[in-house]
């Protein structure tokens, strides 16, 4: 029998309960499933073919998704809320979750969250990356840095993870880690409306606002890394590797390619399947 890493996610008020539940499976070895809820109820599309609607969960054996990349999208039934849309990773004998809060611009939250094995079976990890980035992270109340960050020798147990940032809404997902798995977990900030009132009333004219750089969050990979190419193709030669949880200039973008400006002064493409414009 192989061990199977499930993670059950249920939405309380504005904090996502996470837990970790092992039960066993013999059979769909190359399958995971996925979970998704969503406030309000959504449309749920799968590289856009139709799941149904919010809350599902893609659990039953016959129901599983085969491993892979995928684009959900959300796009909510009541309200004018603009649709979600994320690529997100399926793998082996794990459940995926997503979760989304549905709200005007800027003030919508959410998360996406799974476990990806690592070569250490005595270690348990999380990986965490927000948007918006340099997100201050919390383990059970103790500091640990900011976004993106990857920590390590986390004991195997039930844990408290909070996001801050000032002026966003603070996020809190309650997980369990498990040893030999690393925890991936995708938040997403709302903007807290009272603190962008405040922030706003300081602006005394239009020239003292600034506009925001774009910015390229690198996604996790297969291979723990992304190739950067000299063009806008997988014939172009590779310049260099980045990993994920780091963010670069964005300087121009082609369907499917981000041009970025990276750390060494060179300019190169990545593809946008494994990254995200912020």
């Amino acid at each position: 029998m192989k061990k199977v890493f499930f993670i059950i996610a249920p939405f309380v008020i504005v904090v996502l309960i996470f837990s970790a539940v092992i039960f066993f499976l013999s059979q769909n070895k190359g399958k995971g499933a996925l979970q998704i809820t969503s406030v309000p109820a959504a449309r749920v599309y799968l590289n856009g073919r139709s799941l149904g609607q919010t809350p599902l969960c893609e659990c039953d054996l016959k129901d599983m998704i085969v491993a892979g990349d995928y684009t959900v999208k959300l796009v909510p039934i009541q309200g004018d809320w603009q649709p979600f849309e994320q690529r997100v990773t399926i793998s082996p004998k794990v459940l995926t979750v997503v979760d989304r809060s549905f709200g005007p611009q800027g003030l919508g939250s959410g998360s996406i969250i799974s476990l990806s094995p690592i070569s250490d079976k005595k270690d348990a990890q999380i990986s965490t990356i927000s948007f918006p980035d340099t997100t201050e992270v919390f383990l059970d109340n103790d500091l640990q840095g900011q976004t993106p960050v990857l920590l390590k020798n986390i004991t195997e147990s039930d844990h408290e993870l909070k996001l801050t940032k000032e002026g966003y809404k603070d996020k809190i997902i309650r997980i369990r880690t498990v040893l030999g798995y690393r925890l991936d977990s995708l938040i997403f900030l709302g903007i807290d409306p009272n603190a962008a009132t405040a922030s706003a009333t300081q602006i005394s004219s239009p020239s003292a606002a600034i506009l925001p750089v774009a910015k390229v969050l690198i996604l996790q990979t297969p291979t723990g890394f992304l190739r950067v190419r000299d063009q806008a193709s997988l014939n172009g030669a590779e310049i260099g590797q980045v990993k994920p949880g780091e963010t670069y200039t964005l300087l121009d973008e082609q369907t499917g390619w981000y041009k970025m400006q990276l750390t060494n002064g060179k300019t190169g493409w990545v593809s946008s399947q494994y990254a995200q414009k912020q």
